[in-house]
């Protein structure tokens, strides 16, 4: 093994200072992903390809600092960020058919990632990085695996996406995609919120100690068992038209027919549990420039809840009003007066060392879609539709979604289906045969029996 420390290609941060938003304050929080590529990647021409990114991105090069007990802030001092090599011998060949959403308690990513050390970062040390990178070569295979590790405080997967794409780029000689990354971070006051909006953010009103959530998480593998479940591009387009087409996304339609089935075979006559609300994660990037342009590195994010479904047991009752609740949070009146409380009961959360709650509260699913990002194709550094994409952690009724990776038989890569996704959720142990008994059923008969 051997590491290397990657400096920026020319100093750009000069220790400039952002100071925090409280919804960035995803402190004890990081993103890991894995990639895997068929052949090899250059490492001198890798290193020179992230030494041009950290100029464009200082903040990425920079260290997390606490001042004077309330500030939370990101200096840019333009650090070098570390990365690690590895050669694999006991790996005859990378998985063929493994789940893009790994199992947190069967982690068979967890070699090939150098995880930031949120403990090390959140104690004001001055040494960890923001981000730490692996390379591991499969000397029997001859394939190579990228390991990303990033702080949640940097900013959300859109973000890191922006980054890992811009590298990808500059090792192909291309430039980066616009637009330019943006670091500066709106400040909100807390005389503006607005305490009516707290019965919809449950997953910070009832943060709870560390401790007890970290127990709680723990427990899920007695209770719940994941499901990885994989949609065609043509399944897809099928869920569309009977949730009523261009009234609603193909991602609306794909949650409503997920909260459908278990609506239908699962919680039906069970008051607690019948799914009645829609907690969606949104980007709110675009929608005002004054709260996060299209290119801000932050965590642009916030859950919005939806109405009561008019008919829990309708396709297109489902699908239309988490479309709606979608279409609300793009008012920024309404954004800005959210977020602001948002922000307050981040910093509250932070303040008394508690920890944002992901349990399944009744009646609700969270929907956390990936799906409107390619990341297999965004980052696969010239190896088009041969890049595969993996990463860690459901929760239950948790729904995450990206696109499939591309795949490969053993012996050659198939067509890729640009258009398909894998859903990965954790359900009730007692759940599972009757929730995957309606799914097979519906696909053996192309959806023709699904209530609209």
């Amino acid at each position: 093994m051997t590491c290397s420390l990657v400096h920026p290609s020319s100093p750009t941060g000069h220790n400039r200072r952002i100071e925090l938003a409280g919804i960035d304050l995803w402190v004890r929080a990081r993103t890991d992903k894995v990639f895997a590529y068929p052949s090899e990647l250059d490492i001198e021409r890798f290193k020179n390809a992230l030494s041009r990114t950290l100029s464009l991105w200082p903040a990425i090069a920079g260290r997390f600092l606490l001042l004077d007990g309330d500030h939370y802030v990101i200096e840019m001092s333009d650090n070098p960020i570390p990365m690690t090599y590895v050669e694999n011998t006991d790996l005859a060949t990378w998985p063929t058919h493994l789940n893009i959403v790994a199992e947190v308690h069967e982690n068979l990513l967890d070699p090939f990632i150098d995880g930031v050390q949120i403990i090390k970062l959140i104690s004001d040390s001055q040494d960890e990085p923001l981000l730490r990178l692996k390379l591991t070569r499969l000397v029997q295979s001859g394939e190579w695996i990228l390991g990303v590790s990033w702080a949640h405080i940097v900013g959300d997967a859109a973000a890191l996406l922006h980054f890992l794409n811009t590298i990808s780029r500059f090792y192909q000689h291309l430039e980066p995609l616009d637009p330019l990354p943006v670091f500066e971070r709106r400040l909100w006051h807390e005389d503006e919120a607005n305490q009516t909006f707290l019965p919809m953010m449950k997953h910070l009103t009832h943060a709870g100690p560390l401790q007890e959530m970290f127990q709680r998480y723990s427990s899920w593998k007695d209770t719940h068992e994941q499901l990885n479940l994989r949609f065609s591009g043509e399944q897809l387009e099928k869920l569309h038209a009977l949730a009523g087409g261009h009234t609603v996304t193909i991602q609306d339609s794909l949650s409503a027919y997920l909260i459908l089935t278990l609506n239908t075979y699962c919680y039906r006559d069970d008051d607690q549990r019948l799914i009645q609300r829609a907690n969606t994660v949104v980007n709110f990037r675009g929608v005002s420039n004054s709260i996060a342009p299209v290119g801000h590195v932050s965590n642009a994010i916030f859950m919005m809840l939806s109405e009561n479904f008019d008919d829990p047991l309708s396709l297109q009752s489902i699908a239309k009003t988490i479309r709606r609740s979608i279409v609300r949070s793009r008012d920024p009146q309404l954004l800005e007066t959210w977020l602001t409380t948002a922000d307050g009961l981040m910093r509250k959360i932070v303040h008394e060392n508690r920890m944002v709650n992901w349990r399944q509260f009744p009646n609700e699913v969270i929907i956390n879609s990936n799906f409107r990002y390619d990341w297999a194709a965004l980052v696969d550094f010239g190896y088009t539709d041969k890049c595969r994409m993996y990463t860690i952690w459901t929760g239950p009724l948790y729904f995450r979604v990206f696109r499939l990776n591309p795949e490969f038989n053993g012996h050659e890569w198939l067509p890729r289906d640009r258009n398909g996704a894998e859903v990965a959720f954790r359900i009730e142990n007692d759940m599972k045969e009757r929730f995957l008994s309606a799914l097979k059923k519906d696909f053996e008969e192309n959806f023709a029996n699904v209530k609209q």
